[in-house]
């Protein structure tokens, strides 16, 4: 059940960040000078602490969804369920532990 309420989280706030950045990139055609302001504020640590979280509940969600597709269409789905829920767990941290180092690296290292 955790996982289904993990998934429609992400979900939630994956949309809200295609949401926010359809209507920043639609600023360029409006007036170039504040998109460049309005992209100039994101580049702050706050902002980079937010590009993880999105990295991450993208990765979960991407995982999770593969998961729930074999899940409903595969015949052995429903029996290795906890089994495909460990390999989400083990495939997100081996994708988001490197990104997590290296991304901080860049917001915190000034790189």
């Amino acid at each position: 059940m955790w996982s289904w309420v993990a998934h429609r989280i992400t979900g939630v706030g994956i949309f809200f960040f295609l949401l926010v950045h359809v209507l920043d990139t639609a600023l360029v055609r409006v007036s170039p000078e504040a998109y460049n302001e309005v992209i100039g504020t994101y580049k702050n640590p706050i902002v980079g602490l937010m590009e993880v979280g999105l990295v991450g509940a993208i990765l979960f969600h991407a995982f999770n969804g593969i998961r729930l597709i074999l899940v409903d269409f595969w015949a052995k789905g429903p029996r290795n369920q906890r089994k495909l829920m460990i390999g989400v767990g083990v495939v997100w941290i081996v994708l988001f532990v490197p990104f997590v180092i290296r991304h901080l690296m860049h917001v915190f290292g000034g790189e």
